[in-house]
């Protein structure tokens, strides 16, 4: 990340234990950013284990974001670790290939809280935080899915095409206050989340012969994007959907 542009900055990172989310967390550290992981398991306090000692405060908490008692416990935890707060990524996620015929209530209940719901309780939570201030920046981790269907993913792009219209929404109603609310639509990047793809060979090559560059993605890939989503940058940027993709919407 760009020197000196968020040097000094206190972030929430959502998903920390997680591909995309420990890839944000490490960025930010070395970036000069306090940051509060919060990620599901005890991996989210591995990444922050193993972060080079800079001397950068980066703390991991450990909480289920699709309980909303949970979700609000953590935040109060990280903003009270932090001191504040400027910037909240949320990258965390939830999903389970399967036939959409095949899905139940209780799968679907918990990919919507986790993908959707949470993000919303979370936003609400950090406009509390960032609106006195007049200041703030909230950056959603959607999906390509955003843009067109998901295959056997059902619930997974309905709540990635909500997190893309809440984006847009609570853009127009808090950009007066300071606050910028953008997403980034990572493309196929190789993470754990997307393992059913990039573990069949027919789908992994349907994918590959589409993107431009040649190449899946890497979550480091998404740290330019971030870093200016997150910085003065993007002052003037309000509601867009950023996709990271390699070229593959392009084709």
């Amino acid at each position: 990340m760009a020197d000196g542009l968020l040097a000094g900055k206190r972030a929430i990172v959502t998903g920390g234990g997680g591909g995309i989310g420990s890839a944000i967390v490490a960025g930010l550290h070395a970036a000069g950013v306090e940051t509060a992981a919060i990620g599901r398991s005890a991996s989210v306090r591995e990444v922050v284990a193993a972060l080079a000692p800079n001397g950068v405060r980066v703390v991991a908490i450990e909480a289920d974001l699709s309980e909303r008692v949970s979700c609000e416990d953590a935040f109060g935890v990280a903003v009270e670790q932090l001191g504040g707060l400027d910037i909240l990524v949320t990258s965390h996620g939830h999903v389970r290939a399967q036939p959409s015929e095949s899905v139940d209530a209780t799968d679907w209940d918990l990919t919507l809280a986790t993908n959707l719901s949470s993000v919303f309780q979370l936003s609400q939570l950090s406009f509390a935080e960032m609106e006195p201030k007049h200041s703030g920046k909230i950056i959603h981790i959607a999906s390509m899915y955003a843009f067109f269907g998901g295959l056997r993913v059902a619930a997974y792009a309905a709540s990635k095409g909500g997190v893309a219209q809440l984006t847009k929404s609570l853009a127009l109603e808090w950009a007066e206050s300071g606050v910028n609310v953008n997403a980034i639509a990572p493309g196929y990047v190789k993470t754990k989340l997307n393992r059913h793809i990039w573990d069949d060979p027919v789908r992994a090559q349907q994918v590959i012969s589409r993107i431009p560059a040649g190449r899946w993605g890497d979550p480091a890939d998404l740290l330019g994007a971030v870093t200016f989503l997150a910085s003065g940058l993007s002052d003037y940027v309000h509601g867009i959907v950023l996709p990271v993709d390699g070229g593959y919407l392009a084709r």
